[in-house]
C-alpha cells in the first residue's frame, strides 16, 4: 500500500469509526464485541482493496459490519443452544452434605475426575478455561494476552465445557 492509500484510509477509519462503532454497540449491546466487529470490518476493507473501489465507502463499512454482526448474532443463537450463558460449573465442594466423610470423598473423586478431563483437553484450550475459570479472565483480556480473537477463546471455552460435561453424564 502505498503512502496516499495509507493516508486516505486512515482518514476513512477517523471519519467513520465513532458513528461505526456507536451502530454496532448499539446492535449488539456489548462494546467488546462492537470493537471486534469493527476490527474485522476494516480487515474486510483493506483486503482486496473494497474501499478503493467503493462509489460510498461509508455504505460499504455498515454493510460489512452488519453482515458481521447478523454472523455474531447467529453463533451467538447456536452457542446458546449448547453451553449456558453464565458458564457455570457445578459447585460440588460447596454441596450441603459435604462435612460427611462419605460426601467428601464423593467430591475429591469428582474433582479428581475434573483435574483429568482438564489435563487432557488440547494445551491452548486447557490455557483459555484456566484463565477464564481459576484466573477469571475476560474473553477480550484472555484473547489479547494469547493473542487470538474473541471467537477462539469461545471455541475453546466451550470444547473444554462439553469434555467437562462428561462428568455429569458418567
Amino acid at each position: 500500500m502505498n503512502d496516499s492509500s495509507s493516508l486516505a484510509i486512515t482518514q476513512l477509519i477517523k471519519t467513520y469509526d465513532e458513528e461505526l462503532r456507536r451502530v454496532i454497540t448499539r446492535r449488539c449491546g456489548c462494546m467488546d464485541i462492537a470493537a471486534d466487529i469493527v476490527q474485522e470490518t476494516y480487515q474486510r476493507m483493506l483486503s482486496g482493496g473494497l474501499w478503493q473501489q467503493a462509489e460510498n465507502p461509508r455504505a460499504l463499512l455498515h454493510r460489512i459490519a452488519a453482515n458481521l454482526a447478523t454472523d455474531y448474532e447467529r453463533r451467538n443463537t447456536v452457542r446458546n443452544r449448547y453451553v449456558s450463558q453464565e458458564e457455570t460449573l457445578p459447585d460440588w465442594v460447596a454441596e450441603a452434605d459435604n462435612t460427611q466423610p462419605d460426601r467428601i470423598l464423593a467430591n475429591r473423586e469428582h474433582l479428581e475426575q475434573l483435574a483429568v478431563i482438564v489435563n487432557k483437553l488440547p494445551p491452548k484450550c486447557r490455557t483459555v478455561f484456566i484463565m477464564r475459570k481459576i484466573d477469571e479472565l475476560s474473553h477480550t483480556e484472555i484473547a489479547e494476552r494469547l493473542g487470538i480473537s474473541r471467537n477462539m477463546v469461545e471455541k475453546h471455552l466451550r470444547n473444554a465445557l462439553l469434555a467437562l460435561q462428561q462428568i455429569d453424564e458418567q
